[in-house]
């Protein structure tokens, strides 16, 4: 008869070894129990394994997108709420402004509105989202409109030189008094409108850029998402305001008075049409965001659900594997105690 001889050493190693795989294969099931897929993408998938990058590259690229469109909304949502604001404040002003034209207020309850409407306008215009000035155009790290109040504005001396180059004397002059309700129209058509609609606006009032920002909004799709202060309602506005702050307390005669008040009137009529149009066209820039990021959504959920057709696991499955280890585990602790415990010395005794 043929004695076989197996030393308790050689079967605590086999256990050794078995119990070592058994914990690797242990921390690869809780892994997928708690990834919900595979544990090693390569290993699972081979050649297929390349697929998996793709797609999650992808996914995140529609993510940034959306993440992105995200803070796009938000800031054209508070241009729309200041675009709402000159559309109101513009909406008072021209009460007061048909007032003044109609003999119905005084020269100074007029230039009040004025200055009023001139430092709503001011603050509306330099306001800022999320630390950018969202009327900037893409120089949002500078302030786009000149504040007219300051001290030693530029806005208010280049009125002021426009003033005095056209007649000949500064408003607080005496001779104001004699300027013609002609000559009136002709510096507002001339001097004052290039300061405001010509190139004197960007050489005194506005820091904006005519561009706006150009934002991404879905893989294939780019939109312009701001607006500037260089938009023409704004510009009319700020000469209505400007005109009437600045003349209405010069000893101008009435005719000429009502002149301004007249010209302003149209001004701000025209400015309201002006930001209504500049409302509907960024109200169609954020539908248009909506819907890329309705798609983005789509086409994000689509290639998740690739992806986890290509490495996602079965959670019960998972869950069973791994409480079927831990059993083994302990079976195999439990054994290897009992064979630690076995002695020839102890048998023999």
């Amino acid at each position: 008869m043929k004695l076989s001889y197996v030393s308790t050493s050689s079967i605590r190693e086999a256990l050794r070894y078995s119990m070592t795989r058994m914990q690797a294969d242990l921390v690869a099931g809780q892994k997928e129990v708690q990834s919900g897929k595979v544990a090693d993408t390569g290993l699972a998938l081979g050649v297929r394994a390349g697929k998996t990058v793709s797609l999650s590259r992808d996914i995140d690229r529609l993510k940034a997108l959306a993440d992105s469109n995200t803070l796009v909304s938000s800031r054209l949502t508070t241009t729309q709420d200041s675009l709402s604001q000159l559309s109101d404040a513009a909406s008072t002003f021209l009460t007061a402004m048909t007032s003044a034209s109609s003999g119905n207020a005084t020269p100074e309850t007029t230039r009040q509105s004025a200055v009023s409407m001139l430092q709503a306008l001011t603050g509306i215009v330099n306001s800022s989202f999320n630390g950018e000035h969202i009327f900037a155009g893409v120089n949002t790290d500078v302030v786009p409109l000149a504040d007219y109040f300051a001290s030693g504005s530029p806005a208010k001396a280049a009125f002021d030189a426009a003033f005095e180059a056209e007649f000949g004397f500064a408003q607080s002059d005496a001779a104001a008094a004699d300027i013609t309700p002609e000559e009136m129209t002709a510096f507002m058509d001339g001097a004052a409108s290039e300061l405001f609609l010509g190139a004197g606006w960007s050489s005194v009032w506005s820091e904006a850029t005519d561009q706006g920002i150009t934002t991404r909004i879905a893989l294939n799709e780019t939109a312009e998402t701001s607006v500037s202060a260089n938009n023409e309602g704004i510009r009319k506005l700020v000469m209505a305001a400007t005109m009437v702050a600045n003349l209405f307390e010069a000893p101008l005669n009435d005719q000429a008075l009502a002149t301004i008040a007249k010209s302003a009137t149209l001004l701000v009529g025209e400015a309201m049409g002006d930001i209504a149009q500049t409302q509907a066209k960024t109200g169609f820039v954020e539908q248009r965001i909506s819907q890329a990021t309705e798609r983005i959504t789509m086409q994000s959920d689509i290639f998740k659900s690739f992806l986890q057709d290509l490495e996602g696991v079965d959670p019960y499955e998972a869950s069973t594997r791994v409480n079927a280890l831990i059993s083994q585990i302990e079976t195999s602790y439990a054994l290897t105690a009992r064979i630690q415990q076995l002695s020839l010395t102890r048998l023999l005794s």
